[in-house]
Order: C-alpha cells, then sequence, then structure tokens
C-alpha cells in the first residue's frame, strides 16, 4: 500500500497545486490513500468548510490539522459534521470533533490517522506521549496500518515520540515548521519517519509569506499584515509505502513538486 502524504496547505497558490498535481500524483506512485494537513489553507491561516470541500474534491482522502485550527469560526461545521476532518488527538475529551480517524476503503485494509500537536513553543495542550499511546493500543485492536501527522516545533520532541512508537505505527510525519528536513528513515521496528515534510504553497516567500513585510517585521518589531505569497509554487510531502501484510513501512521518499504556470 502506498499513502501520499502532503505538508501543510498554505493558500490559494497552495490549493492550486493539490487540486493539479494530486490526481498525477495517484497515477504516477499508484497511491492508494492521500492524507493532507490543511490548517492553512484558507487565507493562509486555518481552515473552512469551503476550502476543504475544494481539497476533498482533488482526491485528499483525510485532512489534518493544527495549531491554527481555530483561526476561521467556520472550522466547528468542520469539526462537527466532517469525518473526514481530524484535529489534534490531544484537546480536552469535550472538544469537538475526532483527534483520530479510520479511513475504510474497498481493497484495503482499514488504516487509522492520527493527529497531534506538540508541546515545547507551542500552545499548551494535553501531553501527546501518553495520549498517542492510549489511542495507539486502542486502534491497533482494529487495525496495524496506523499513519500519524505530528504538528510540532520541536526536532526532539518529534523524533522522541516516533522512537517511542517505533513498531507500533506504519509512519510518524512531522508538520508546523514549512522546511522540509531530509532525515527521512525507516527505523528497526518498521516505522517510517520524516521530521518535517514541509508545505505546499509559494516558496518564493518566507514559509509561504510575503517577504517584505516579514523583514519589516523583524527590523522593526511592528506589527504588518502577513499576506501569502504568490511565486514558485512546490507540492511538498512524503510517499510512505507500506506492507500490506504486517503494516510496517518498507520505503519513504520526499517529495517536492513544483507547479508549473500554464500559458498567459
Amino acid at each position: 500500500m502506498k499513502l501520499l502524504f502532503i505538508a501543510d496547505i498554505v493558500g490559494q497558490p497552495g490549493r492550486n497545486a493539490v487540486r493539479e498535481l494530486v490526481p498525477r500524483l495517484r497515477l504516477q506512485y499508484e497511491v492508494n490513500l492521500v492524507v493532507a494537513n490543511g490548517e492553512n489553507a484558507a487565507g493562509g491561516s486555518g481552515i473552512t468548510a469551503r476550502t476543504a470541500e475544494e481539497i476533498f474534491s482533488a482526491g485528499v482522502d483525510i485532512m489534518t490539522s493544527g495549531d491554527h485550527l481555530w483561526d476561521q469560526k467556520e472550522v466547528i461545521e468542520l469539526l462537527q459534521d466532517e469525518s473526514r476532518f481530524v484535529r489534534p488527538l490531544n484537546y480536552p475529551p469535550a472538544t469537538p470533533g475526532r483527534g483520530s480517524v479510520l479511513f475504510l476503503r474497498a481493497g484495503l485494509p482499514p488504516v487509522a490517522i492520527i493527529n497531534l500537536q506538540g508541546r515545547t513553543f507551542m500552545p499548551p495542550l494535553e501531553n501527546p506521549f501518553s495520549c498517542v499511546l492510549a489511542e495507539v493500543k486502542r486502534l491497533r485492536e482494529t487495525t496495524k496500518f496506523i499513519f500519524i501527522d505530528f504538528h510540532a516545533e520541536a526536532t526532539s520532541e518529534k523524533v522522541a515520540l516516533a522512537r517511542m512508537l517505533d513498531g507500533q505505527v506504519s509512519a510518524v510525519i512531522g508538520t508546523h515548521t514549512h522546511v522540509q528536513t531530509a532525515d527521512e528513515i525507516i527505523f528497526p521496528g518498521g516505522t517510517a519517519f520524516l521530521c518535517d515534510a514541509g508545505f505546499t504553497g509559494p516558496h518564493e516567500s518566507v514559509i509561504g509569506r510575503e517577504i517584505d513585510p516579514i523583514i519589516r517585521r523583524f527590523l522593526t518589531g511592528m506589527p504588518q499584515k502577513f499576506d501569502v505569497a504568490k511565486g514558485r509554487v512546490l507540492l511538498q510531502g512524503a510517499i510512505v509505502e507500506i506492507d500490506d501484510h504486517t503494516g510496517a513501512a518498507v520505503g519513504i521518499h520526499r517529495i517536492s513538486q513544483p507547479l508549473v504556470a500554464g500559458p498567459g
């Protein structure tokens, strides 16, 4: 089985890349399941029902999120009504939505997708380490195929969680920094890991935003409007190949696919 994970989708440029490239990537790599982080899809910050539907219509099966979950008030509609949308597991139990989902499709084993948010240099949530241990134990009663999007800032936190879960889940892929790392690996127990998958959107930018306002903010400390940039759009992420019988990863490689603008 092959799973395509799409790193943080940023604004309209990121959604354009998903719409144009996901159908091609599904065919090129014979992908069975597409998971995407959509927390920055609406105007570069947050997600709405409309932008989510645009992404799902392009061929994304499951969408995860992160610390920008609450930036658009319309997200409540997704949390309450959209079974394909996953928020970080380590919110308190009364929080709307779900922290994991079981993906079912004819011809495939059940695949569990978990979303987690880190705590180091991030808004305070419940401990992702203890939360995920309980959830993985529960899910493994149904499936060995478990994918985790760990939305976190600190490299050490991501590596430590993936090492803890080695042999219990198929893959742990990090998101949030918008900088794709070159440390893809399969751990001894069969868990694929990548510290950060990068981002899907304009890379002639400062992690997706227009360059000059970011520089002015650093120079002056004054508030600026950080509009989504437009140039050099890439779809970034990773493809994980998983053994059909054991649920262990047998391959992982990064992708960074350019969106080529048409004439005119």
